[in-house]
C-alpha cells in the first residue's frame, strides 16, 4: 500500500479519496486466503461442497465445520473466519425462528440473505467494529424456487447457478464456465463440484476433507454421509 494511504486504514467509518474503505478490503483478503467452498444449483435443488483442509493427521475431520444449517430448507458453507461466521449462522437462525414464530412459516431465502447483508454492512458503517472476515453461500428452497446466493464482507450479495469462494475461486469458475449446465442431474452436479474443487486444491482431496451438503423441494437441508462423498470423490477421481 501507498505510503499516502495508510491514514485511511486506520478506521473503518473512513473513505480515502478514490472512494475505497480499506478495512472492508482487507476482510475481503481473509476470504481468499480461506478453503475453497463451491455451490451449484442442480435439476431439483442446490448442492454445497467445500475443502475442509485438513492439515494434520492429528486433527479430528469432525471438528472442522465448514456447512451450516440455518433453517429446514436453507443452509451455508463458509470460507475465511470460521469464528466471525458462527456469530452470523448464530443471527441467521435467529431470523429464521423469529419469522417462523411471527408467520408459521419458513423465511424466505432471499430474504434471510438480505437480512444477513445487512447485519454484515452495520459492520463496515460503525467506528469501534471490524468487517465480518468471512463470506457465505447461502443455498436455500423455497416457493419461489431454487437459490444460491454469495454474500460478501461489505454486505454485498449476488445471486448465481454456481460459484466459489475462497482460495481457489478463480480456477474454480474457470471450470463451472466451460462445464456448467442449468438442469444438471444432481450426480452430475455433484461430481463437477468435487471435479472443480479438486483442480483448485494443493493435495488430492480425499472424503476426510470434503463435506457435501444439499437441499432438494421436498427433502429439508443436510449433509451427506462419509460413505456417499468418498463414492463421488472416487467417480471423480477415477478420470484424472
Amino acid at each position: 500500500m501507498q505510503p499516502g494511504n495508510m491514514a485511511y486504514d486506520r478506521a473503518i467509518t473512513v473513505f480515502s479519496p478514490d472512494g475505497r474503505l480499506f478495512q472492508v478490503e482487507y476482510a475481503r483478503e481473509a476470504v481468499k486466503r480461506g478453503t475453497t467452498t463451491v455451490g451449484l444449483k442442480f435439476r431439483d435443488g442446490v448442492v454445497l461442497i467445500v475443502d475442509k483442509r485438513v492439515t494434520s493427521r492429528l486433527i479430528e475431520p469432525e471438528a472442522i465445520e465448514k456447512i451450516f444449517t440455518l433453517d429446514d430448507y436453507i443452509g451455508c458453507a463458509t470460507s475465511g473466519l470460521v469464528a466471525d461466521a458462527r456469530v452470523l449462522v448464530d443471527r441467521a437462525r435467529i431470523e429464521a425462528q423469529i419469522n417462523k414464530i411471527t408467520y408459521n412459516e419458513n423465511i424466505l431465502v432471499e430474504t434471510l440473505v438480505k437480512k444477513i447483508c445487512d447485519y454484515k454492512q452495520t459492520y463496515t458503517q460503525y467506528g469501534g467494529v471490524r468487517p465480518f472476515g468471512t463470506a457465505l453461500l447461502v443455498a436455500g428452497v423455497d416457493h419461489l424456487g431454487l437459490h444460491l446466493y454469495e454474500t460478501d464482507p461489505s454486505g454485498a450479495m449476488m445471486a448465481y447457478k454456481a460459484s466459489s469462494i475462497g482460495a481457489g475461486r478463480n480456477i474454480v469458475l474457470e471450470i463451472f464456465e466451460e462445464k456448467y449446465r442449468e438442469k444438471m442431474p444432481q450426480a452430475s452436479a455433484i461430481k463437477l463440484g468435487l471435479e472443480a474443487l479438486q483442480a483448485a486444491a494443493e493435495e488430492e482431496l480425499s472424503e476426510n476433507s470434503v463435506e457435501i451438503a444439499l437441499v432438494k423441494k421436498d427433502v429439508k437441508f443436510h449433509k451427506l454421509p462419509k460413505k456417499d462423498v468418498g463414492k463421488y470423490l472416487g467417480e471423480v477421481l477415477k478420470k484424472k
